[in-house]
């Protein structure tokens, strides 16, 4: 009763520990899923945060270049309205007699003003785009900066979990080896003591049954000394009365 009932304990911590395993690895296999999405995620937001960085730098390159343009175009202005007052200069001095006195540098400025006008309005709209692209740009950079940083964390952590889970299933793994390794060293040690009762129990068997033997053999020895003895009897008896008969007479 004590073996089968250390046995049946055995065998239930065993199975207890081999669920226990089983609950661990179901956890181990979950978060280690979790791990990998996190960090599919983050290799996506990477992605997306250097492709942010070069459309930045594209656009840092294009405001630059806008900005040569404008210097350009401020010297090409300066150039055609340098010719256009030497030519004006020349046809005032050519048709001075011919023509009504004109305001040369009225008309200069008047150009200037406008070319000017232009110049600093294209300029303000290429600064608010580029301001606004930029803004724009950085907010994506930090939001996402923000969401590596969370995923790095989680990812720590679910790194952290998943190390714990591993340790935790390890231990589930050697505990249930002691168990089995103890029960397979309890099963051999109750054989061992079970074949050796058996022998006991045959050899006890066996002088019974000698004991038996000698039993049957001592009484039929004594079931003969009783004949031999009522024998005896009825002839000590025959022989008194005998002897009694003689001395009657």
């Amino acid at each position: 009763l004590i073996t089968k009932a250390d046995n049946a304990r055995l065998v239930l911590q065993i199975d207890n520990a081999k669920l226990a395993a089983d609950d661990f690895r179901t956890k181990y296999e979950t978060e280690l899923g979790m791990r990998q999405l996190v960090e599919a995620d983050t290799n996506g937001l990477r992605r997306i945060l250097d492709e942010l960085t070069l459309c930045k730098a594209d656009l840092e390159m294009q405001v630059e270049s806008l900005k040569e343009e404008l210097i350009c175009l401020k010297k090409n202005h300066e150039e055609e309205v340098n010719t256009l007052r030497c030519q004006l200069g020349d046809r005032l001095n050519v048709e001075v007699d011919a023509a009504p006195p004109v305001d040369l540098n009225k008309i200069l400025d008047d150009m200037r003003c406008q070319y000017e006008a232009l110049v600093e309005n294209n300029r303000r709209d290429v600064e608010a785009w580029f301001n606004t692209q930029t803004e724009e740009l950085n907010q994506q950079v930090v939001s996402s900066s923000e969401q590596l940083q969370c995923c790095q964390t989680e990812i720590i952590e679910l790194r952290r979990n998943v190390n714990a889970l591993e340790i935790e299933l390890q231990a589930q793994h050697s505990m249930r080896n002691s168990l089995e390794a103890t029960l397979a060293e309890t099963e051999a040690r109750y054989s061992s003591q079970l074949a050796q009762m058996q022998g006991l129990i045959s050899n006890v068997e066996a002088q019974l049954a000698e004991i038996r033997c000698d039993l049957e053999r001592q009484n039929q020895e004594y079931q003969v000394l009783l004949d031999v003895k009522a024998r005896l009897e009825s002839e000590i008896a025959t022989y008194r009365r005998l002897l009694e008969g003689e001395d009657c007479k």
